[in-house]
């Protein structure tokens, strides 16, 4: 158990304290069985200067979300968690990934969560860049299971507006998500109407606002991710250029 508040004291800063380190409190101290009284003293105990993201804070930040939309439509369905537990086996290695779905499962079980304070939280403490990562990670989520409902959506689409992600970016996210025929505009902000020249500064636009190097502060286990973001806009671009023959 010593393992398990070590992992859980690595890397976290802003998420011991407010609404997410309540739940971190409540979760330690109810479901993680063995956890010892004097660890969860350590942990209640626990400074909470450390304002800037780290690695931990987007972990945890992750998990209490994919908690919530799983939860939204009131099914907790065994491929959303599969799909929350090979995430992070792939980005933390499986002893990680261990700790992380052990807190998981005691989050899950928490119903007195605040979609709104979490989010409020998360939006103050967390880049632009961070806050569309966590989006994209939420629609894999709800996708995983072969359908994204309509319960799932409208919570994602109300946690993005909680954490000040407008619409267009919302929408390019969404797009990554659904094969339709007008998704590769989406996913590139623009009409179908766009000239040439819009959609070439579009794409420049798109390529700087999910270049991987922005979560660089977040370790290389979350650039992954946003590589994938950003392979699906160069993807997007060239479907059109084919499309119109550029």
């Amino acid at each position: 158990m010593a393992n398990f508040s070590k992992w859980l004291g690595a890397g976290l800063g802003w998420t011991f304290a407010g609404p997410i380190g309540g739940i971190l409190g409540f979760v330690v101290g109810s479901f993680v069985d063995g956890f010892s009284e004097t660890e969860l003293m350590d942990f209640n105990n626990k400074t909470n200067d450390k304002k800037s993201t780290q690695s931990g804070d987007f972990e945890i930040s992750l998990l209490v979300l994919a908690a919530i939309v799983i939860k939204s439509d009131g099914n907790v369905d065994k491929r959303e968690l599969d799909f929350v537990r090979s995430s992070f086996v792939s980005m933390y290695g499986q002893e990680r990934a261990n700790h992380a779905f052990k807190l998981f499962k005691g989050i899950i079980q928490n119903n007195k969560i605040s979609t709104r304070q979490v989010c409020l939280q998360i939006n103050r403490h967390m880049n632009h860049a961070s806050r569309l990562q966590l989006l994209h990670f939420l629609f894999g989520v709800a996708k995983s299971d072969g359908i994204v409902t309509e319960k799932e959506l409208h919570k994602i689409n109300t946690i993005a507006g909680y954490m000040n992600i407008n619409p267009n970016d919302f929408s390019s996210i969404k797009a990554m998500f659904y094969n339709q025929v007008d998704s590769s505009y989406k996913i590139l902000e623009i009409d179908k109407s766009a000239s040439d020249t819009e959609l070439k500064n579009a794409y420049r636009k798109m390529v700087k606002k999910y270049h991987p190097d922005k979560l660089r502060n977040l370790g290389p286990e979350h650039v992954a991710g946003a590589e994938d973001k950003f392979r699906q806009v160069q993807s997007a671009y060239e479907h059109i250029q084919k499309e119109r023959g550029l």
